[in-house]
């Protein structure tokens, strides 16, 4: 009877988790395959110069609320901090927008944000306002978006997204209020500060330091290997991604399965304990959340590996955290949680459904915590709570690298200050020691995922080389007048999103560089069809035939195709006059000047082109930046 009750309850387990995935799978692959993932990368690539298509489109947006939503419902081990920064991004976007035109839904006073320089404001504060949503740590919000996503910083930017951010807090303290009944579920559980659970006094002296430091060299280790193991299986799972949606939906059942197996199978191994009689909490737990939940046990006990896996990741990370709870945990059970949790959290991560890294290598650092703390035994004085939290932040540190967004976040989701300089000295032990290894995580899957990314600092060996020594070819480049069917060949033959305009004689003694003119822009003139039938220049200042909307409706995930635009032959041996359409004033610089030197003002600039020109004063061999190997970004960003 007993094996029938669990056979038919882990039935409903295993039923409800598949359903819950495949309908977060189903809505990914047919109908916004961009929601797939945490949508980090997706953030980090837009925000260093590549506008990837649909990351920020409505359909995105509703996907990855829902999905996020089942997929968390699940018990797949993935978390919600990345797609609700993708989430705060795709909302910020789609404001930037100014609304729709078509169904007379624009806001004047949004289209002021119409440009791409407030749109990538506008999508750094969504980012932030998703971290400090996911942990109400408003703080660790802005310095997230300032350490991780955005590759650009201006004083201004800060006060926005500081702003943003409190806006957040102040939103999520009146919903937290309103749901104070228990009307809203376990939203709200734990009051503005999420693991508010280690506030007494805490007091650490000169003998705590080795085990901390150990705790941070082994932090490194284990995140790099996280890394590396999460690498590995990505790469698996895009060769079967990319033979097609069934394989999708195929590949996400299968590890749904196998994850309720294992959530439902490993607390069997878990002998039962007695309840203790010191704590004011039910035992066993009655209710979705508790330390003490019952599973096979009999009456007055326990099972502690099912409290750790049949919980909510925020209870079980709260419980974890727990002061005063060094009995609750056997050993066997942590380093079986602590397992379980580490490779379930890489082999969910990658399927297509919204799903983030955060929380999951946030719960897996807080069991080894634990588990050292269980290790070191009586050689600390420091409690298994703090050990817990301690281990949170060199997972975090050995996986992600982020150093100051962590240790705030950490410090706004514990509420101890007291704790800062452990917390610092474990996430610069964990990171050093990673870094000796590989690459942070978001770069890893910035790159598996295809996206050019430029690094924020200049290596060694660019100060040894010029600007010149990484051109390559071939340029392209237009005439001021320039003929509209060779406009519409070079942007059907290449990629490239800025192009030189060099006016040739007789427009000028000899060629001279005349400024940079946008894909967009080009495309927006070949639509508009504003042509002239002669190479002369013309009369008339054929920009007052244009507004300012149709030049600034970048970023709705609607761009302009040059395939969607339909051309005459009479039309194609038109001529169009680039000159009153292009930018007169393009950063450029000379092929002498040093690599590294390019690279620090390309980036600290926030420029999306820059021209390199010859030494001599003659442009015959003027390059673009979209010719530069180093500045490839350029090619399909702003």
């Amino acid at each position: 009877m007993l094996q029938g009750k669990h056979g038919s309850a882990f039935a409903v387990f295993l039923a409800s988790n598949f359903a819950l995935t495949m309908l977060a799978a189903v809505l990914t692959v047919f109908v916004a395959p961009a929601a797939a993932g945490s949508g980090i990368p997706e953030v980090k690539a837009y925000l260093n110069g590549v506008d990837a298509p649909n990351i920020f489109s409505l359909k995105t947006l509703i996907v990855k609320i829902v999905g996020c939503i089942a997929a968390v419902s699940s018990s797949l081990h993935v978390g919600k901090a990345g797609p609700l920064v993708h989430t705060g991004a795709c909302i910020a976007s789609i404001l930037g927008q100014g609304g729709s035109r078509k169904y007379h839904m624009t806001c004047k006073w949004l289209r002021y944000f119409k440009n791409d320089r407030d749109r990538r404001d506008l999508v750094t504060c969504g980012s932030a306002a998703g971290i400090a949503a996911a942990f109400r740590a408003p703080v660790g919000g802005v310095l997230f978006a300032l350490e991780t996503v955005s590759s650009w910083w201006r004083s201004a930017l800060l006060w926005r997204a500081f702003f943003t951010t409190a806006m957040v807090a102040v939103v999520l303290r009146a919903l937290i209020d309103f749901c104070k009944s228990g009307k809203c579920g376990l939203f709200g559980e734990g009051g503005l500060i999420m693991f508010d659970v280690t506030a007494d006094y805490v007091t650490y002296h000169l003998v705590d330091l080795p085990p901390v430091i150990t705790l941070g060299v082994f932090g490194g280790i284990l995140g790099s290997l996280y890394n590396f193991f999460l690498d590995r299986v990505l790469r698996l799972y895009n060769l079967i991604n990319e033979k097609g949606k069934t394989y999708k939906l195929l590949l996400a059942a299968t590890v749904t399965v196998c994850t309720s197996c294992c959530l439902f199978g490993l607390p069997w191994i878990a002998s039962c304990k007695p309840c203790p009689t010191d704590t004011e909490e039910a035992c066993p737990s009655i209710g979705r959340s508790g330390n003490f939940k019952k599973f096979q046990c009999g009456m007055n006990e326990y099972n502690d590996l099912a409290s750790l896996f049949f919980n909510t990741n925020d209870d079980t990370i709260r419980n974890l955290y727990s002061a005063g709870t060094d009995d609750e945990f056997h050993m066997s059970s942590i380093l079986v949680f602590f397992a379980a949790s580490y490779f379930l959290g890489i082999f969910s991560y990658g399927l297509a459904l919204p799903s983030g890294l955060f929380v999951p290598v946030i719960l897996t650092g807080a069991a080894y915590g634990r588990l050292v703390a269980m290790l070191i035994g009586s050689q600390s004085t420091l409690d298994h709570g703090l050990f817990a939290v301690l281990g949170s932040a060199a997972l975090l540190g050995g996986s992600m690298r982020m150093t100051v967004s962590v240790c705030v976040v950490i410090l706004e989701l514990t509420n101890n200050l007291l704790m800062l300089p452990l917390v610092m000295l474990v996430l610069l032990i964990s990171k050093v020691v990673a870094d000796a290894f590989n690459t942070n995580v978001y770069d890893l899957l910035v790159r598996l995922k295809g996206f050019p990314h430029l690094e924020g600092y200049a290596e060694p060996y660019m100060r040894q080389l010029s600007v010149s020594d990484v051109v390559t070819g071939p340029l392209q480049t237009f005439s001021g007048i320039e003929k509209v069917g060779h406009i519409v060949h070079v942007l059907k033959t290449t990629g490239h999103n800025g192009f030189p305009v060099v006016d040739e004689p007789p427009f000028s003694d000899s060629p001279a560089l005349y400024g940079l003119i946008l894909r967009d822009h080009l495309l927006v003139l070949l639509r508009k069809k504003d042509f002239i039938r002669s190479c002369t220049a013309s009369t008339l200042n054929a920009s007052k035939h244009f507004t300012h909307d149709e030049f600034a409706k970048r970023g709705s995930g609607k761009q302009d195709r040059i395939e969607d635009i339909e051309l005459s032959a009479e039309e194609l041996e038109m001529f169009v006059d680039l000159h009153p359409f292009t930018n007169k004033s393009p950063y450029t610089v000379l092929e002498t000047m040093s690599l590294a030197k390019a690279l620090i003002l390309f980036r600290e600039v926030g420029l999306r082109h820059l021209l390199v020109l010859p030494k001599s004063s003659k442009v015959s061999h003027v390059c673009a930046s979209v010719t530069l190997l180093l500045f490839m970004l350029s090619i399909s960003g702003f």
